[in-house]
Order: structure tokens, then sequence, then C-alpha cells
């Protein structure tokens, strides 16, 4: 990687622009950047993304090595284990060399042979990006209905195909969020409507087939700027669930799905910080709610008679468990939960005694999975750890016996016991203990020059798992260790630990990733020679927090796709997703949040100092963090900083928030993100 002088750094025009609220006034010269038809904005991306390519020369024939690796550890012609739904099992495959699915289904009879239900590669024929969602048979199992984005934007047109005959219909409705229903008479499909400009999921549509959109009827319309809404088909297929949600409070409806043109009816009014989910099983609904439970508890309640005072408990609220989520069968009912930061499956027969799904290692990652029936003993699960790839079993819930059905083979001679993984609590400085997963080669050494690292998110209570990357062995097979910082604003120890690392309690992610790091070189794990970070999203505004906070620690940062303009967005309504997200970061039109939020955003506290080495990467169809964001903060880092360090930005101007469609062309991103980290920690070979 070339560090010459002669390699100039772009410098982005200063525009002079002054932002004010509640009399504060403050300077933001890089506010143009928000001009996406702007020819000098694509021309100022277009000149960083040069830049860039330029100072990382030298590592294209790395970078390309890197990739080859990482694909070469993926089994290309492969394919997942069946499930069935509905009379049908149905599989998804992908073939050698092609970058997307297919999807397949055969009836459950002898003699029946899997059938194409989508092929994706041909589908993104032509495209940059394309993404498939929302797929949904309808009852009688003749039609698919699905949505595709070709923008990456997360607005998807809803299409539907004829499984008889192969064509797709005439119904093409544009603007959807990619959440459909059926009618039981296959006749009528419900879907979500996406506003233009925010993006906000805000309208349930009905749409009978064969007619013209303009005849399509409104079912709802979410007027609570804050809330966003969806519809699906209950597991029972006996009703459609329009649902409304915040961050704090959820609202459910419902109608038989047999009489599609009839009135939604209400499970239970919202208020403000309830939240519930439910399930439809016989002649009663399974409520899982934090009512009265901060760590959430199971009620039931009957059909016509659902709202909160009529709900009965099943599993009491625990403080030391987190109930995270249910599957109903006809004899049993498994608890998906969360104890001292990993996730286990508790199994409650409806007659006989209780018991956890057993499993053997220290630390992992189970779930359930593709439980679309209610006449089954059979548990669908999957499992991995750090160590061990993404696995499917079948449980038989009576002889508590598994079924391995499928192991995700890596190829190149992975070994899993080459491989080691450890599990360690760091207390930060104000005395809580915060869990830190860690996994190196096994025969990697720890110390000042081990480069080591932690990875960190921590917001909208979303766990970090042990997960298993094939991917990251490139890392490992060099001698990095890799760290997850499992700090507050996440849920992994529960309830509590979300709400102690948001809103007026946000900067406890931050302090506890920078004491994670520390703890890290406090017990000779690495040296802050050979510390590096990396988040994304929320978790980028977590690199951008900390780097302010304390850089001196860090020898490098990636920041991917980084929330980075934290007040400014916020104080913008017209931004997607900004209204949804008080509840998250705050109202800064409120003077409490405005000044805490000023305190922390990023770009707001860019001072005259030296910074740590950054790769900092967005996506110009960005619908979560716009591209400006991380262009604006880079500008400003470019202009203050005073250290030489290498800072770089890569903007992706085909993609958005998850970056490159496909499972290769992803790879070729994160080959960027690890020669960016191993140049820096000197395990570039030749």
């Amino acid at each position: 990687m070339s560090q010459k002088m002669n390699i100039t750094p772009p410098i982005a025009k200063k525009v002079p622009t002054s932002l004010e609220k509640h009399g504060d006034l403050r300077s933001d010269p890089y506010f143009w950047l928000r001009e996406r038809e702007n020819p000098e904005v694509t021309k100022y991306l277009n000149e960083e993304n040069d830049y860039t390519k330029s100072i990382l020369k030298d590592t294209k024939a790395f970078q390309k090595k890197v990739f080859e690796e990482m694909k070469g550890r993926i089994k290309q012609k492969d394919e997942s284990a069946p499930y069935r739904d509905n009379g049908y099992y149905y599989q998804t495959r992908y073939d050698e060399g092609t970058e997307y699915a297919i999807y397949y289904r055969k009836a459950d009879q002898e003699g029946t042979e899997f059938e194409v239900l989508l092929n994706i590669n041909q589908l993104a024929e032509g495209h940059a990006y394309y993404d498939e969602t929302g797929l949904n048979v309808s009852p009688n199992n003749e039609l698919l209905a699905f949505g595709e984005d070709t923008i990456s934007r997360r607005i998807y047109t809803l299409k539907i195909k004829d499984l008889k005959t192969g064509e797709l219909l005439q119904d093409t409705i544009p603007g959807t969020s990619g959440s459909y229903a059926w009618s039981t008479d296959n006749q009528f499909v419900f879907y979500t409507v996406r506003d233009e400009e925010t993006l906000r999921a805000y309208k349930i549509m009905r749409h009978k087939l064969g007619t013209p959109l303009e005849e399509d009827v409104m079912v709802f319309e979410e007027t609570d700027t804050t809330f966003s809404t969806f519809i699906y088909n209950s597991k029972s297929k006996k009703y459609l669930i329009l649902g409304s949600y915040q961050t704090v409070s959820q609202e459910y409806q419902v109608l038989e799905a047999d009489n599609p043109t009839g009135d939604f009816r209400m499970i239970q009014p919202r208020e403000r910080n309830l939240e519930y989910s439910i399930a439809h099983f016989e002649d009663h609904f399974y409520v899982l709610t934090n009512w009265k439970a901060r760590n959430f508890r199971l009620m039931k309640t009957p059909e016509n008679a659902t709202s909160k005072e009529n709900w009965q408990e099943v599993v009491p609220h625990r403080d030391d468990v987190l109930i995270e989520d249910v599957d109903v069968f006809r004899d049993y009912l498994v608890l998906s939960e969360r104890f001292q930061g990993l996730t286990r499956l508790w199994v409650k027969p409806h007659a006989g005694e209780d018991y956890y799904v057993p499993f053997e290692e220290e630390a992992f990652l189970t779930y359930t999975a593709h439980h679309q029936e209610f006449e089954t003993s059979t548990l669908r699960l999957g499992y991995q750890s750090m160590t061990t790839p993404p696995s499917v079993f079948n449980f038989d819930l009576q002889s508590k016996s598994f079924t391995l059905l499928k192991e995700q083979e890596v190829l190149g001679g992975f070994d899993s016991d080459d491989y080691r993984t450890e599990r360690v609590f760091a207390t930060v400085r104000d005395g809580v203990k915060v869990p830190i997963s860690l996994v190196y080669h096994k025969d990697s050494s720890k110390g000042p020059t081990t480069p080591l690292l932690l990875y960190g998110y921590g917001s909208y209570g979303n766990s970090m798992e042990p997960y298993f990357s094939s991917a990251r062995l490139s890392l490992l097979n060099r001698g990095f260790i890799f760290a997850i910082a499992h700090v507050r604003g996440g849920e992994e120890m529960g309830r509590y630990w979300y709400e102690d690392g948001k809103l007026l309690k946000k900067k406890n992610t931050f302090y506890d990733f920078i004491d994670c790091g520390k703890h890290l070189i406090e017990q000779n794990y690495t040296s802050s020679d050979q510390l590096f970070a990396m988040g994304g999203s929320a978790g980028g505004l977590l690199m951008g927090a900390i780097i302010n906070l304390e850089p001196s620690i860090w020898r490098g940062i990636v920041a991917a796709v980084p929330f980075v303009d934290v007040v400014t967005t916020m104080l913008d309504d017209s931004i997607p997703l900004t209204t949804f997200e008080y509840d998250e970061w705050g109202n800064p039109n409120t003077p409490q949040f405005y000044e805490y939020m000023k305190s922390y955003s990023p770009y707001d506290n860019i001072e005259a100092k030296a910074y740590p080495a950054m790769l900092v990467t967005t996506g110009l169809h960005d619908s979560q963090v716009q591209y400006w964001e991380p262009a604006k903060w880079v500008a400003r880092l470019r202009e203050l900083k005073t250290d030489n360090n290498l800072l770089l930005l890569h903007t992706n101007m085909d993609a958005g928030h998850g970056g490159a469609s496909g499972r290769f062309e992803r790879l070729k991103e994160i080959a960027l993100e690890y020669t960016f980290l191993l140049f820096l920690a000197g395990k570039i070979e030749n």
C-alpha cells in the first residue's frame, strides 16, 4: 500500500452553512454534499474512490488473493436442507459460479421431483444490484408473490408468478416494503406501501388479482410517523395479522383470511412502553409481552377476548432470562431465550417435564427455523459457534435426539480443531462486567505484537452473536485475534442491557467498547499498536465516537456505512427512518436530547488532533444511513486531523446499506477491509 507524498487526497469544497436549534449555532461547511443530483457531489465521491484505488494500488494483487481465498472456501454448488410447508418441500440451491439463489419445491408425494420456483440469477441479469424478498406462496400452492429491488433502497416491486405456467402475472405493484399476505381464496394479496421520501412503511393495501392498481383498497394507514406497519399470514393460516410498531410499542389487528374484505379487529391497542407479539393456536392467541415484565413473559388469551386484562400467564417473568421468541406446536412450546449473554431453547411439553435442548460447547448460537406446521414433534434448529460452521438439525422433541441435516462445508482444508474460542469479561468504568467473545488460530500467540480486531454494534437491542465466518479465517490464519465486545445497547444480558445503552445512556455503549479494548491490552492479548476496531451502521457511530473519545489506543478503524451525523439527521424528519428512531436516540427537538446527542455525535466532535488510520465505506443508494454522512465526516476529518495516517473513503456507486448483492461480489468489499487491516498490521505477504 502506497503512502507516497505525490498522491494527494481530494479536498471537498466548503460552503459556509449554519444550522441553528435551541439558540445553538453549528457550522456545517460540507452540508452541500447532501445534494444527490449535484454533479459536483458525484465528482467528489468519484475522486475519493480514485484516491482510495491509488493508495491501494500496490495491494491489488493481495486483495484478489484474499478474495479468491474467501471464495475458495465456499462450496459453489450447494443446497439447503428442505423443509415442509402445506404439502410441499422447499429448498434453496446455488449452482457453480452463480451469484444468486435458485428456489425449488416438490410435492410431498412419491416420485415427484424438485421444480424451480424462482431463479434469481435470471431475474438479476442486466442489473448491477438485485435483491428479492417476501417470497410467499398462495394457499392453493399455485401463485408466488415476491418483491424485487434493483436499486438497493429497500423499496420493492411486488410481482406474482403463476407456478402452473411459469409466467408472471400482469399484477405489478411498485413502492412496497416486501411484506405480503394472501387471502384464503387466493384472490387477494395484501401489501405494505413505503413513503417515497421517508421510506416509512405506512399503509396496508388490498389488491384483487387481475384488477387495475387504481382499484386497490387501503385497509389501514399508520398516521403516527414514529410507527411503521406490516402484514403477514398467521402460521395457522386462519388470520391476516396487521402490525404497527415503534421502538417501545407494538399493536396488532387481525382479520380472518377467508373474509378478506372484512374489517380488522384490534388485539390490544397501543400503549407507550407496551411491547407484545402474537401467535395464533386453536381457539386462542399466545402473547409474548413486556407488560409488567422487563425481560418479557408468555401469556395466552381467548380469540374473542384479546385485550390485556384477559391475558393469562403461561411462563412468568424472570430477572435473569430474556424471552426472545416462542414457537408453537400442537404438543409443545419452544421458547428462544437468552441467559448470561447466550442463546438457548427451552422445550415445554403440554404434558411432561420441561427441558433445555442440550449443547456441549461453552459459547454458541442456536435458533429455530422453518416451522410452518403445528402437527409435528420435530424441531428444526440451527447451531454454530465461532469455531463451528452453521449446522441444521432436526431435534426430536420426544426422544431428545439430534439428526444432522446439513453442516456448512468449508473448503480449503478447514479444521475446526485448528481454532480456539474464549469468552471473557471486562470490568468497565462503572463496575459493570461486559462479555467479550474471542476466536483465534491455535498457533497464534498473544502479546503486544498480536493484531486483534474488536468488533462492536450496541444499538436497537440487537445482540451480537458468537457466529462463524469462513471469510474471517483469512484474518485468523494470518495471526489475527477476532473479538466481539457485547456492549450495552445490545440485549445480550437482558432487557436492561439495552435500556442502559440508549437515549440519555448512549455513552455507555462507547465507554464499554473503549474499556473492552483496554482490558484486552491489559490482559496482554494485544497492544495499542496492534488493536483495531470495526463496526457498521450504528456500529459505525460507535467507531466515530471512540476515535473522538480515545483515539490513541487504536491502530486502525473500519467504519462501514457509519451513522455519524447524528444531530443533523435526527433533526430532519424528511430523511428515511428518522421519526421512527426517536425512541432509540431521542428527539433533538427537545433541548435535553439535543445537547446530549451533540455531545457525542461523531461529526460534531471532530477536533484538530491525531486520529488512527481509517477506512470508511458507504453506498450511494443507502436507505438507512445516507451516503452524505460518511462523506461529510471524511471531509471534515481531512480538514482537521493532525496526523499522517491513512484516511480512505470507498463509495459503492451501485449499492446501498447492505453493500453489493451476490454471494461472491460482497466478498470483494470484505477483501478490501481485510487488506486494509492486514497492511496496517504488517501482515501483507507477496
